[in-house]
């Protein structure tokens, strides 16, 4: 089959869009000029939105009902409906991906974020809400100057980077459930125009979509391809890893939509599984909005996993099980025969409209003339504003890891530096700081431009054409490194190693870059810098043990800000304090096949298990981890805490698991857990000697891995920016059934009696859990 339609690259844009002839205004229902919008009572603002849809629906013939699911729905002239474009994309940034966003005419730009796997770097939920706020406003800058034909957004990406290969996991917040389940709640309120706590407002900014539901985390492996994968998860890692983001984003962060994805879970296509999209999304978490499908992944229910025998087996499949909108035209193209064999009723379109049509009401493309609106004031000149390329430099400073320092290499002091050796393929491309999924950014910039402003006698070569790497110009390298006072190298992976589509084979950097690396350091006269842009875990186990070279810093794929914030690291204007997303595993964690999906180790059988939270294997860098220029202390205050007398604060009859020391948390309401939470409190000290913004990570351990429990647990963090020598207190609200909890083999949530630790540092808390 093509290439589905979300894999299309920014090419689209810039090479087809010319062609359209764009409005002035922006495209809007229900328009008080016209005369006949006075007899429709779906324009009625004043009447609640489901009477409004149930109205316009009425309206309609069959044919037009089924022209509006596919990603490109038509106009319907004769209601004054306009053409709608569904799919575009804003992962960090607006995108011009996809067909909604157009930068043609005054706006040509917009801020470009970091890769969301650095952004997630900086533990900060913070920023991730501010990011989400200003892709929602920019967004409807564009709309309101004319120049969009939707404001629908596929993004985030919250599925958990289970595989170090996956050559999606850069646009992840990580591997961590929790940290994911944060960033999809926060980014989604800010997007959405909610505030930080979350109101759930029903008026949209911009709508958000949660991808890929779920168990979607390989691409092209070892001959398997995402379309026919067929991934087999337990029902304990469902509930514990796959599914809480997805959770988070629809009942915390009050998406209004979930994208499901190409493959299937346990034999059943996603797109086609009643009891995900219906019994859990809709109707469990009570997602408020609509389903869409993963470009032409309804095609793939009959044509890559052969579910369904036709065409109209697998729309009627998709839309009885609860798709609302197809990424394609396969439904628009089957939808009618489909009707008339007895596959489909009108009734299961008419429920996929309902989602759609008041989506677009909560967006306000049904209340007349947008000049009029909540959002109208948002003019062209709040894109790329001063503060939101302010926000890009501060996402990227904070999400940078400091992943070595030996002798205080960095930072480096300007006044000092009188000659500098700037060597590698990533040191002067613009495109390799973006990452995929990224729109035309606001200004370009790359880190060796930087360092020459820096550094008024810098001297560069790339080394190696690209990330690839092969062959190497060695001996220029080394004789470059020789002849200056310090040397920064610029290396890592790019998207020809690791994209959508394309999962990685090896952790070690590609082609001659650790022999090109290696060789510099050994020539240069200081310790060497190392800066690493890639956005999946690289194995340079030799470059944490060379002694020759001094720090190595990874930076992700930054941004448009990524060069600027790169040399305030090195040169000490910025204190990083990024920690690690993901583990980083050695080469050896290859062998383990990407296809297995199970978390959990398996001694018996020698699988090692996966994260930080399973894998019992040696890392070069743990999940977490992260190095800063100054030190920092923890110690919990003896006021936390530390006994919870379970008969003391609930009535335990109904929810005490027979001959077990257990209790039921998935029967448990919420007023009982309520009842159980308690504050716990982290002294943090800065120690110099700088100052510093630094994320304090809660996690939980238990006193054993029995029963499936992880050996650790993420349960909380948060941001602190402390100056040298300040302390400051850090309260956390635990809450047992959410944080102390573990998940049983069938996916119900248990709490045990018994000891629980909480850990931060290397600092310890005991809590225990009685009758």
């Amino acid at each position: 089959m093509g290439i589905p339609r979300e894999f299309h690259c920014l090419l689209f844009s810039v090479l087809l869009l010319p062609s359209l002839v764009l409005s002035v205004d922006p495209p809007f229902a229900c328009d008080l000029s016209t005369p006949s919008t006075k007899s429709f009572t779906f324009c009625e603002t004043t009447l609640p939105i489901d009477k409004r849809v149930d109205d316009l629906i009425s309206r309609l013939t069959l044919e037009e009902k089924i022209s509006q699911l596919g990603d490109s729905a038509p106009s319907i002239p004769r209601l004054g409906v306009p053409a709608y474009e569904w799919w575009s994309e804003s992962l960090h940034g607006v995108s011009n991906w996809g067909r909604g966003m157009h930068f043609i005419g005054p706006i040509r730009t917009a801020t470009s974020f970091p890769q969301v796997i650095l952004t997630a770097a900086s533990f900060n939920p913070q920023i991730w809400y501010q990011i989400g706020q200003v892709i929602g406003t920019e967004a409807r800058a564009i709309y309101n100057n004319g120049q969009a034909q939707g404001l629908t957004f596929w993004a985030p990406n919250v599925n958990i980077f289970r595989d170090p290969r996956w050559g999606r996991g850069q646009e992840t917040p990580g591997e961590d459930p929790v940290t994911a389940s944060k960033y999809a709640a926060s980014f989604v309120r800010g997007l959405q125009g909610d505030s930080f706590e979350g109101g759930s407002s029903a008026e949209l900014k911009a709508s958000a979509c949660c991808k890929h539901y779920t168990a979607y985390d390989m691409d092209n492996w070892g001959g398997k391809s995402r379309f026919t994968f067929d991934a087999i998860v337990s029902a304990q890692d469902l509930e514990d890893t796959y599914q809480p983001p997805f959770k988070s984003c629809v009942e915390e962060g009050r998406a209004s939509c979930i994208m499901c994805s190409y493959n299937s879970v346990n034999g059943v296509p996603t797109c086609a599984d009643s009891n995900l999209l219906s019994k859990t999304a809709r109707d469990s978490w009570g997602l408020y909005g609509y389903i869409a499908s993963d470009c032409d992944a309804v095609a793939t229910i009959r044509d890559a996993h052969v579910y369904a025998k036709t065409p109209e087996d697998a729309v009627g499949d998709a839309l009885k099980a609860g798709l609302d909108l197809d990424c394609g035209n396969y439904v628009q193209e089957y939808a009618m025969s489909a009707v008339q064999q007895g596959k489909l009723s009108e009734e299961d379109i008419n429920r996929a409209l309902r989602n759609l049509i008041s989506t677009r009401m909560r967006l306000g493309l049904f209340n007349g003339n947008p000049a009029s609106q909540l959002y109208s004031n948002i003019a062209p000149n709040q894109v790329c504003t001063q503060k939101h390329q302010d926000l890009a430099l501060e996402a990227a400073r904070d999400g940078i890891v400091l992943l070595k320092n030996s002798i205080n290499t960095l930072p480096l002091s300007r006044s000092k530096v009188t000659s500098l050796g700037v060597i590698g393929p990533n040191a002067n491309s613009v495109m390799k700081l973006i990452g995929n999924y990224a729109g035309p950014p606001c200004k370009y910039i790359t880190p060796l431009q930087v360092l020459q402003s820096y550094v008024k006698d810098t001297r560069y070569l790339s080394g190696c054409d690209t990330a690839a790497c092969n062959p190497s110009s060695v001996s220029e390298a080394v004789q470059l490194a020789s002849s200056v006072d310090y040397v920064v190298m610029f290396m890592g992976l790019d998207q020809d190693q690791e994209r959508e589509g394309l999962d990685r084979v090896n952790l070690v950097l590609p082609g001659m870059q650790q022999s090109l690396i290696t060789s510099v350091a050994r020539a240069a006269k200081r310790p060497v810098i190392l800066v690493l842009l890639c956005g999946g875990p690289v194995d340079i186990t030799f470059a944490k043990y060379e002694e020759k070279i001094g720090s190595i810093l990874w930076a992700g794929y930054p941004g448009e800000a990524g060069g600027l914030a790169i040399a305030q690291v090195i040169f000490g204007e910025h204190n990083p304090g990024g920690k690690l997303p993901v583990t980083w595993y050695p080469q050896s964690f290859t062998s383990v096949p990407m296809t297995n999906m199970r978390m959990r180790a398996d001694p018996a059988s020698g699988y090692p298990g996966r994260t930080y939270r399973f894998y019992t294997g040696k890392t070069v860098f743990d999940f977490g981890y992260g190095l800063s220029f100054s030190n920092y202390s923890y110690q919990f205050s003896a006021e936390s805490e530390n006994t919870i007398y379970m008969n003391k604060l609930i009535s335990l009859g109904a929810f005490k698991m027979s001959d077990t020391l257990s209790y039921n948390i998935t029967s448990m309401d919420s007023e009982a857990c309520e009842k159980l939470k308690f504050s716990t409190v982290v002294g943090v000290k800065n120690h110099g000697p700088m100052d510093g913004k630094h994320p304090v990570l809660l996690f939980l351990r238990w006193p054993n891995v029995l029963h499936g429990r992880p050996m650790k647990q993420l349960i909380g963090f948060q941001s602190v920016h402390l100056k040298a020598g300040e302390r400051t207190d850090v309260k956390f609200v635990v809450s047992p059934c959410k944080h102390l909890s573990r998940t049983n083999i069938d996916g119900a949530k248990v709490l045990d009696q018994g000891s629980h630790f909480l850990v931060t540092g290397k600092k310890e808390y005991q809590i225990s859990i009685m009758a």
